[in-house]
């Protein structure tokens, strides 16, 4: 199993140590938002068209980000 060590030798690294450690979460909470919005364009009745249209375009927004990222939620 490789090992990776993440090594921040002073207090005012805090910040990007607390970046590098939270980086699952951020993925999650990524993953969560584009999952609220399939959902609301799947199964959301009420959802006004010009609104489903706005749903679908921040969808590939996100995609289009975390690609220029080399990132991705799957």
């Amino acid at each position: 199993m490789a090992e990776i060590i993440l090594k921040f030798d002073s207090v005012e690294e805090a910040d990007e140590a607390r970046t590098a450690l939270d980086g699952y979460k951020w993925k999650m909470a990524v993953w969560d938002l584009d999952q609220y919005l399939r959902n609301e364009l799947k199964y959301n009745e009420k959802l006004p068209a010009h609104e489903d249209k706005v749903y679908e375009h921040v969808r590939d927004k996100i995609r289009e980000i975390l690609n220029d990222y080399n990132l991705n939620m799957e």
